[in-house]
């Protein structure tokens, strides 16, 4: 099989940089090493920057998300029963959508199939091979059979596990890592949200955060040890922590019911420099992972495939080299902005174990800073709403 994409990995990334490309004519193929079902069973994010939001109509996406999805003005940062209201708003002029990954990724499978574009689910012992030469081809094994793609770029948005980056040299990578000590268990319900916006809320028992993907369903997480298992929390244990952790006048509103999802999740931050090896190009997951608090890892995703798609099309429909040539360094300089707010978001959030009272104080003044400060206010609406691509 011939194409002038390979796209390994069926994630919001893989799909998003397919209907960007087919949509200029460029075709490509999928391989994704996961059932669809399983892909569309994934629970991940929730909130899209506005320049995601933009990108995804471009795509010819973006109807159902602007039916469906709640656009937000801001959100609560929370120390005990001192609350903070960031407005997204009134400081930036935009705001994010709240619209789940999940949902993203049936609009764009349902865009996918209407254009006709090949995909491989199943597809297992991933080999890409040529990547310095004009062509380069991908090898897989789908329905017992092994199959070979012959293309001209490959992009690899197979995530932190895949192929992809492992593809690249070890010695050619560099890689920066901070593993956090502490996962989040989150609780996806058919409840109304405790809050119509979220609420990110540190107390002296540990993080908690209110969230939610529509009026009737909510998304509830907690930081606790890795040492814990989702079976060594009960629904009731849950709901009485959460409790505990929200402001008081917040938590005396929360409606509980039994979860419909229950999940543990790790927090790191994780680069993998460079984004390009030859003719194969990293993006998403595989190229990085931030922790979940500053609502990124979706988003970085996002604008990882605006440059690359730019950079693919420049190249494919008139020779001009320099997109794909600048992608690593352009994405880079975004995502360690990213990585960076992520990081502080994590921080001024998160209780660690070992920590002494000038720690806590430390949080705490960070949040009055917030309180009294436009400026700083500002500082964090312009990179929760979302950087410029």
């Amino acid at each position: 099989m011939k194409t002038q994409v390979a796209i390994i990995g069926g994630g919001p990334s893989g799909l998003l940089l397919s209907q960007l490309l087919n949509r200029q004519g460029i075709e490509t193929v999928v391989i994704e090493r996961a059932s669809r079902t399983h892909v569309l069973s994934r629970i991940r994010a929730g909130i899209v920057e506005w320049g995601a939001v933009e990108l995804l109509r471009a795509a010819g996406v973006g109807a159902r998300m602007d039916a469906e999805g709640i656009p937000h003005d801001g959100c609560v940062l929370s120390d005990n029963d001192l609350q903070v209201r960031i407005d997204f708003e009134a400081l930036t002029g935009r705001a994010v959508m709240v619209y789940g990954q999940t949902e993203i990724t049936a609009d764009l499978y349902a865009a996918q199939d209407a254009m006709g574009t090949p995909m491989f689910h199943g597809a297992s012992d991933v080999v890409i091979d040529d990547l310095g030469s004009a062509l380069s081809t991908v090898s897989f094994t789908h329905a017992g059979l092994r199959k070979t793609v012959t293309c001209s770029f490959v992009a690899g948005c197979d995530g932190f596990h895949g192929v992809s980056r492992r593809t690249i040299p070890q010695e050619k990578r560099r890689e920066f890592e901070r593993v956090y000590p502490f996962g989040w268990l989150g609780v996806l319900s058919h409840t109304p949200p405790v809050h119509d916006e979220l609420v990110y809320a540190n107390s002296d028992r540990g993080f908690a955060l209110a969230s939610m993907r529509h009026a009737s369903l909510s998304r509830y997480y907690l930081q606790v040890p890795l040492t814990d298992n989702v079976e060594d929390w009960s629904d009731a244990a849950f709901w009485g922590e959460l409790k505990q952790r929200l402001p008081s006048d917040i938590a005396a509103r929360l409606v509980t019911g039994p979860s419909i999802e229950k999940s543990i999740a790790p927090l790191r931050s994780f680069v993998s420099e460079p984004l390009r090896w030859g003719n194969l190009f990293l993006a998403g997951d595989a190229a990085h992972i931030v922790p979940p608090t500053g609502a990124k890892g979706l988003n970085l995703a996002a604008s990882d495939i605006h440059y690359l798609s730019q950079a693919l099309i420049d190249k494919l429909k008139s020779d001009t080299s320099a997109g794909i040539g600048a992608y690593s360094e352009r994405a880079l300089k975004r995502i360690w902005k990213a990585m960076r707010f992520s990081w502080q978001m994590t921080m001024l959030l998160h209780r660690f174990d070992g920590e002494d009272a000038f720690s806590a104080q430390m949080r705490r003044a960070s949040l009055m800073h917030l309180s009294d400060s436009e400026t700083a206010r500002r500082e964090l609406a312009e990179n929760y709403v979302g950087l410029p691509y």
